[in-house]
């Protein structure tokens, strides 16, 4: 990698963009560089009407080795806060952002590299693939929103034990505790991550982001949820994409939702 090369690089395939995080000499760590490129790439995938679904992976042999430690500021207050704010930025665009998203993880996806992946909405992983919270290594506590995601992805009990053992976890294992959707074999992570991510870019983008936001934004009550879901179905209920959808499902053909 050059002085000149995209710390992250964007490509298109139909109505899929793939994000791909692209240091791979250093196991893509999560700079301040590539967080700042990543978190521009995601504002603008979501703003873009062409783009219906996203595939975060790495280069090379690991999706992330996590933070950069070479660059970790050591009593700089300053410094602390704005990288963390930089991936909270990231975190939040993945979370709570429209777009679909899905990891295609290969090799290791260790530290805020997990936290990259569980922030993602349905997660590939490749079966040599590993995950760990090992922050507490280094003195640290988890961040990039793995307190948040981890425990509804895996568990309160597991996430637990993850977080406070930073303990190393294998594909398969990841996979039967929840934090990986679907294993691939190794070096097939992307391609199935692709299809998923066209599976999902063809459906009713409205009713996708809406289900985003609720996930992300869970009532705490029956009541409340019962409540959220009128809300959001009552204004479905009047977009094309439903009129369409309805019609297609009478004349036994496959709809085309344009996302109004």
């Amino acid at each position: 990698m050059t002085e000149s090369d995209p710390f992250v690089l964007v490509s298109d395939d139909g109505a899929v963009r793939t994000l791909t995080l692209n240091e791979p000499v250093r196991r893509n760590p999560l700079s301040v560089p590539l967080r700042r490129e990543l978190r521009d790439a995601l504002e603008t995938a979501h703003a873009d009407d062409g783009c219906r679904a996203l595939v975060v992976t790495g280069a090379g042999s690991a999706f992330s080795s996590g933070g950069d430690l070479a660059s970790m500021p050591r009593g700089d207050r300053a410094d602390a806060r704005d990288r963390l704010h930089l991936v909270a930025d990231v975190i939040s665009l993945l979370v709570e952002g429209p777009l679909p998203v899905v990891a295609a993880v290969e090799g290791a996806a260790v530290g805020a590299g997990t936290s990259l992946a569980a922030a993602c909405d349905y997660v590939v992983a490749g079966r040599s693939a590993r995950f760990g919270a090992i922050f507490g290594r280094i003195g640290l506590v988890a961040d990039s929103g793995l307190h948040w995601t981890l425990p509804r992805r895996v568990g309160p009990g597991p996430a637990r034990r993850m977080l406070l053992r930073g303990t190393i976890v294998e594909a398969p294992e990841a996979h039967a505790l929840g934090l990986v959707d679907e294993l691939a074999d190794d070096g097939g992570a992307l391609p199935t991550a692709r299809a998923v991510a066209a599976e999902l870019a063809a459906a009713a983008p409205l009713a996708l982001a809406a289900t985003k936001r609720l996930l992300a934004d869970p009532p705490a009550t029956l009541a409340g949820t019962l409540h959220a879901e009128e809300c959001v179905q009552v204004e479905l209920f009047e977009t094309a994409d439903f009129a369409e959808g309805n019609d297609a499902f009478f004349a036994k053909r496959t709809p085309t939702f344009r996302g109004r």
